[in-house]
């Protein structure tokens, strides 16, 4: 894929090298697991493509129009994942609907319909951001509102990257510093609490503080995706040779990909990892301010939440990888397996790059 703009082009080229590694990784850290794991995984990456080609193809006019659907998208996929007899469970979550031989995790549905709803609001009310609290408050509460579905499931990491992430936005389009500092605060006091009443939020917490003390208990997740960072070194022990992803590390195809990264490429290629993630992320920041100088601000605020999305993810996966945060269940963006966010990933990209190519003016 070859566009006239050598910017879209890096971020296309960046995506491209982002899917064709996953499909070797995942092949690797699935490799001792029973079923096929990299036939689901290649499955999954063309039909990420083919979101990516919707979502491209259709005219960022008509996600502008019909941006509140976006939230009633999202609202409704949190509420149909509490309904017993409708969702699917796994480890106790709630976090799916099955439809056929199929999955919908609500998280993923509610970032790609936010995405549409926070653009196209702040496309309409964005000029009266500064001045008026109301236009501020409004998008937050109805943001508010699937971020608290999302938690009921329990589904707090997805909870957070999504309200961090709309208060990066709204940050960013003109509100009052005063009203960020105060949405931190306030958000964190919330976390605080969040954790405070879930026993297992706080075994992860105390793993994340010491984990060599439950080693064999809360702290086994990173304890073994530590050890396998260790035994990577600078090196690796080369592809497909690594020893943790034979059982030891759980969720290694998953969550902790990264860590079977670090030790089957070593820290260099862990760290070219991070950098291709990162250029990716950087470009499509730099994509949303571009539009909006050129005042396409519908695509701008598309771009931004994305890159937003984007980053604050990839911080939070490389954080609970390394043990610099407490364990969450979050992929790596474009890298882990899981189809629904490939899917959705691939398909805001498509939207980004979509509205970014468009000629004029919003």
């Amino acid at each position: 894929m070859v566009f006239a703009d050598k910017q879209i082009n890096g971020v296309a080229l960046a995506w491209g090298s982002l899917l064709a590694f996953s499909a070797v990784m995942v092949g690797s850290a699935a490799v001792a697991l029973e079923g096929t794991y990299l036939s689901k995984h290649l499955f999954y990456l063309g039909l990420g493509v083919v979101s990516f080609a919707i979502a491209f193809a259709l005219p960022p006019k008509l996600w502008n129009r019909l941006y509140l659907l976006g939230w009633v998208a999202a609202v409704g996929i949190g509420v149909l994942v509490l309904i017993p007899g409708l969702s699917h469970e796994v480890n106790g979550a709630t976090r799916w609907i099955r439809i056929g031989g199929f999955t919908i995790q609500a998280a993923e549905v509610a970032k790609f319909g936010l995405c549409i709803y926070l653009a196209g609001y702040l496309y309409r009310h964005g000029d009266k951001l500064q001045n008026d609290p109301g236009v501020l408050f409004l998008p937050l509460g109805m943001v508010t509102i699937v971020c608290a579905l999302l938690v009921a499931e329990p589904d707090l990491g997805s909870a957070v990257v999504i309200m961090a992430a709309c208060i990066c936005l709204l940050f960013l389009a003109g509100a009052q510093l005063r009203y960020f500092l105060l949405f931190a605060v306030a958000g964190g006091l919330l976390l605080g609490l969040l954790i405070w009443q879930s026993p297992y939020r706080l075994e992860r917490l105390i793993a994340f503080l010491d984990p060599w003390s439950v080693q064999y208990g809360s702290g086994y997740q990173l304890t073994q995706a530590l050890i396998a960072f260790g035994r990577g070194e600078m090196w690796g022990l080369g592809l497909g040779e690594g020893v943790q992803k034979l059982f030891y590390l759980p969720e290694a195809h998953t969550d902790f990909i990264f860590a079977v990264i670090a030790e089957e490429l070593g820290a260099i290629g862990a760290i070219l990892l991070v950098l291709v993630l990162s250029y990716l992320t950087l470009q499509i920041l730099v994509l949303g301010r571009r539009n909006l100088i050129a005042e396409r601000r519908f695509a701008g605020f598309v771009a931004y939440f994305f890159g937003l999305v984007l980053a604050i993810q990839l911080l939070v996966s490389l954080g609970v990888n390394t043990g610099v945060l407490p364990t969450k269940g979050l992929t790596l963006p474009f890298v882990s397996f899981g189809g629904n966010s490939l899917l959705v990933f691939c398909a805001m990209l498509g939207l980004v790059l979509r509205t970014s190519l468009e000629p004029g003016r919003d």
